[in-house]
């Protein structure tokens, strides 16, 4: 791996001498260029700039985002009923909703890409948006392609586990079960398949260093597509959003206990509506780990 010396004159790897290699379809990204740094996000949800937004800001809302705002602002009252939110403050909330859906994206939100590495270069520059919610790196082969030359110590292994557990006879779930857990411990033990490390959500690391060009990696993650998105969650987003910008509304509203009216005053609703959005978030909260979010792998590893 080249390097360079630091200002302490350390010798530190030279990061930013390595992209990711032609890139070949991504499941979620449009094609913007041959690296896989160059695709351009699927959907209305731009992963990378969430929450970027300041007080000085000019606040866009995508087709996506509006119909959330409106939401929002229907079942808070408007138009009949004035609400105290600017586009700035719905812009956070929408952030946020999606931000927690996204850091828990569920298995439907599963996407794909593939990039070529190449020969003694193990480092790669990833888009954040893939990095974010990386599930998988498949690099070099294991066993379950039965590609192994015979004689060789994987391919005897491999095909003796077969012949001695009645693999072609009929079996029950419970030892298919067991099956896929022993193929599991023969790939970290005598597979070819490589490992992998992700450095600062910026780079992924493969090694052993590929020693052929082209060497395919292929990257397993999640994110989500507004176009593709599941109504139900769309809806959860939705209402997430709401019971955040009913805190932000009982905050605002909490500063005074009635505003003064001829009728004799107006009472504001700011306690109300701090409890329902605890509340709220909190059903919200445990919808999204029981039903949304599928629960989490158990492994031997």
């Amino acid at each position: 791996m080249p390097t360079h010396k630091s200002k302490d004159n350390i010798l530190v790897p030279n990061l930013s001498l390595y992209g990711a290699g032609a890139a070949f379809g991504d499941s979620g990204a449009e094609y913007g260029g041959p690296q896989i740094e160059d695709g351009v996000e699927r959907g209305e949800i731009n992963s990378e700039s969430l929450g970027d937004n300041t007080l000085g800001s000019v606040v866009e809302f995508t087709n996506f985002e509006t119909t959330m705002k409106d939401f929002v602002l229907a079942r808070l009252g408007h138009p009949i009923v004035r609400v105290e939110l600017d586009a700035f403050q719905i812009k956070t909330c929408i952030d946020e909703a999606i931000s927690k859906l996204y850091y828990h994206a569920p298995l439907w939100t599963m996407q794909m890409t593939a990039f070529d590495a190449s020969a003694g270069v193990n480092l790669y520059k990833i888009p954040t948006r893939i990095l974010n919610n990386l599930e998988y790196v498949v690099y070099k082969k294991t066993l379950l392609t039965i590609q192994q030359k015979a004689g060789t110590l994987e391919f005897d292994f491999f095909i003796k586990y077969f012949q001695d557990n009645f693999l072609f006879q009929n079996f029950g779930v419970g030892d298919f079960f067991i099956l896929q857990q022993h193929l599991e411990q023969l790939r970290k033990v005598l597979g070819q398949e490589g490992s992998w490390n992700v450095l600062n959500n910026q780079y992924l690391q493969i090694y052993p260093v590929p020693v052929t060009t082209p060497q395919s990696v292929v990257l397993v993650y999640r994110a989500l597509d507004s176009n593709t998105i599941h109504p139900a969650y769309r809806n959860w987003l939705q209402r997430y959003t709401l019971a955040i910008a009913k805190g932000v509304l009982g905050e605002i509203r909490g500063k005074y206990s009635t505003l003064p009216s001829p009728g004799g005053g107006a009472q504001l609703n700011g306690d109300r509506l701090l409890q329902e959005s605890a509340q709220e978030k909190q059903l919200l909260m445990e919808e999204l780990l029981t039903e949304i979010e599928e629960p989490p792998a158990f492994t031997l590893f």
